[in-house]
């Protein structure tokens, strides 16, 4: 069991049965009143968020995650299949829905970190920065690099990324997959 002033960002609980995450933490305390610690949680599997307050009182479970180095296979129909580094025939999927935003950001062989709760896979995680090509890249107008502006560009996985007017179609760029931004330029066309 956890104290309320245990939950810190990245600590994982258990409430009714389900994986969450604490996301924000701040402690309160207020006159003549109990302490609390108000919370901002993810859920591990629907990946919806909600805020609670916890108190000294609060007997709150810690999530015993387990991970596993896996790598992205392919896509079907709205399901993303995965295998295990190593154990090939240890195969899973995943729905669009239970993964996110992530989704926009899987490419064939790309090495993922799967997180398991209660023997089930429940969600992935990607590495922080990835490389990925420019498939479509207007061009850049003359006269618009005044204030250093940016231009809506197409990753090789179908994902939008705003990145500066000089990346052209065919270049390598590293992307910050948590946020969805532009990072550098690894390799020109």
């Amino acid at each position: 069991m956890l104290s309320y002033t245990e939950l810190k960002p990245g600590v994982c609980i258990v409430i009714d049965k389900q994986p969450y995450t604490v996301l924000e933490s701040e402690f309160l305390r207020m006159q003549q009143r109990q302490p609390v610690m108000k919370t901002k949680l993810k859920n591990l599997i629907t990946g919806k968020t909600l805020e609670r307050s916890f108190q000294p009182s609060d007997e709150i479970e810690e999530a015993e995650l387990t991970k596993m180095k896996s790598r992205f296979i392919y896509e079907s129909r709205g399901d993303f299949w995965f295998d295990e580094i190593g154990n090939p025939k240890n195969r899973f999927s995943l729905k669009t829905e239970e993964i996110g935003k992530a989704a926009e950001f899987l490419k064939p062989n790309l090495e993922i970190t799967a997180l398991i709760f209660s023997d089930k896979v429940i969600n992935i995680e990607l590495p922080i920065k990835v490389d990925y090509k420019v498939v479509e890249a207007p061009p850049a107008i003359r006269g618009d690099t005044a204030q250093g502006g940016t231009k809506v560009v197409v990753l090789e996985t179908g994902a939008k990324v705003s990145a500066p007017l000089f990346i052209n179609e065919g270049d390598i760029v590293r992307v910050n997959t948590q946020t969805g931004e532009y990072v550098e330029r690894i390799e020109k066309a």
